[in-house]
């Protein structure tokens, strides 16, 4: 595909390998007209400064539902199945999303998901200890033995979700972040969504009995003066922790060991400090060079805005890349070179400003301890298939990248620092 063909159906280009096109897209200047693969006409942000800057700015406007009320050529990123869930902070503008960001992190606090850092690490070693357990020949799918179910089940038992829901919220889970293009695939994720709704409704009204010290509770009681979360904010906010604490957290890891073992160099780096504090720079520069959320999800201009000499005008869908962003020559030295011993650098995989991830630093403990204690446990893990032949999905959308297997042989395990 050339470049002025995925301009003008973007998104139906390699999902393997983008990062060729960002960067021809990006020798083409920082921001362009595309049509989106689906038909819709929007703009698209590929420079890094241009991409901060948006990411941050009022006229850009996140409250889709508003942008498809007022225009039939507004779409819906992934993530935004319906009503139940059309309420939370990736959905709205200040001022309802400082109120909102505010109650949420009232509960969702640095010291509640600093207190995980024991459970995560159990649950990462009760993981690896199966991947031991079947042995230093067998073939692995790391996605789904690691770095799916850990995620996963963090933030199911950071919100309360009964370990007996958690495989149907999954499976439902999994049907709404495929995108719709026939009326079988919408029913099928119609029936998904509506069971999820079931479940989060559910959980709501047991934690509302009989609440404990799980997220949902603390949602539930979160106040700020005389303001709490409605029915539709709470649910909607449940979905959205949900979504963005597993989903994302499992690409980084599944994108970060296929990095790591596609530059041997980088690999051998972060082995080679025993300290372990190689790790959380490593784990920065992979978010940079791989990024999980590829595109950030859609705003909508309400006015015009500059970028140099091109105006996108108002009531336009833009789609922020945060993947180009993160490659863009004129911020990074050698930008499609793995450098775990970059000096720090600002990328924009959590997104920037008012938007900026909530969940982060989850995200960062996460991932930091998981390849630590994978890379420690299995010095001699490698690809059991080639190179070539391994794949990144999540259908059409353009909003996640992650692989949807990721085949390993663990080799044989080092001893247990346990």
């Amino acid at each position: 595909m050339t470049t002025t063909d995925a301009l003008r159906a973007w998104g139906a280009y390699d999902r393997d390998d983008p990062f060729p096109l960002f960067a021809d897209v990006q020798r083409l200047g920082a921001v362009h007209p595309v049509t989106l693969a689906d038909g819709h006409d929007a703009w698209l942000i590929v420079g890094y400064e241009e991409a901060k800057r948006a990411l941050n700015d009022p006229r850009l406007s996140k409250d889709m539902h508003a942008a498809l009320a007022s225009s039939d050529g507004a779409v819906v990123a992934e993530g935004l199945p319906g009503p139940s869930f059309a309420r939370h902070m990736l959905t709205v503008d200040p001022p309802d999303h400082t109120r909102l960001r505010r109650l949420v992190s009232s509960a969702f606090t640095p010291r509640r998901v600093e207190g995980l850092r024991g459970r995560v690490q159990a649950l990462i070693d009760e993981l690896l200890d199966a991947i031991e357990a079947a042995g230093p020949s067998a073939r692995v799918d790391l996605i789904a033995s690691f770095a799916f179910p850990l995620p996963f089940t963090v933030i199911c038992e950071l919100l309360g979700v009964p370990p007996t829901d958690r495989a149907d919220l999954g499976r439902g889970l999994g049907a709404l972040l495929v995108p719709t293009a026939t009326p079988e695939e919408y029913a099928h994720a119609k029936a998904a969504s509506d069971a999820v709704v079931g479940m989060l409704e559910a959980l709501v009204e047991r934690k509302q009995r009989e609440p404990d010290d799980a997220l949902v509770s603390a949602l539930i009681a979160a106040r700020d003066g005389n303001e709490r979360l409605t029915t539709q904010e709470l649910l909607s906010t449940i979905f959205q922790l949900i979504v963005a604490g597993h989903d994302t957290t499992a690409s980084l890891i599944g994108n970060g060991v296929v990095a790591l073992l596609r530059h041997p160099d980088q690999l051998a780096r972060v082995r080679s400090d025993p300290s372990g504090t190689a790790i959380a720079a490593a784990v920065e520069e992979l978010l940079r060079y791989d990024a999980p959320v590829p595109h950030a999800t859609f705003r909508y201009t309400v006015a015009p805005v500059a970028f140099g000499d091109v105006t996108i005008p108002a009531g336009t869908q833009v789609l922020i890349s945060l993947a180009a962003a993160n490659r863009d020559a004129v911020q990074f030295d050698e930008p499609d070179r793995l450098d775990v011993d970059r000096p720090p650098t600002r990328h924009l995989a959590f997104g920037y400003g008012t938007h900026f991830c909530l969940g982060a630093p989850l995200a960062r403990m996460e991932g930091q301890l998981a390849l630590t204690s994978l890379l420690q446990r299995f010095p001699d893990l490698r690809l059991a298939v080639a190179d070539d032949s391994l794949r990144w999905g999540h259908g059409d959308g353009l909003v996640l990248r992650g692989l949807t297997e990721l085949p390993v042989v663990p080799g044989p395990a080092a001893a247990s620092p346990r």
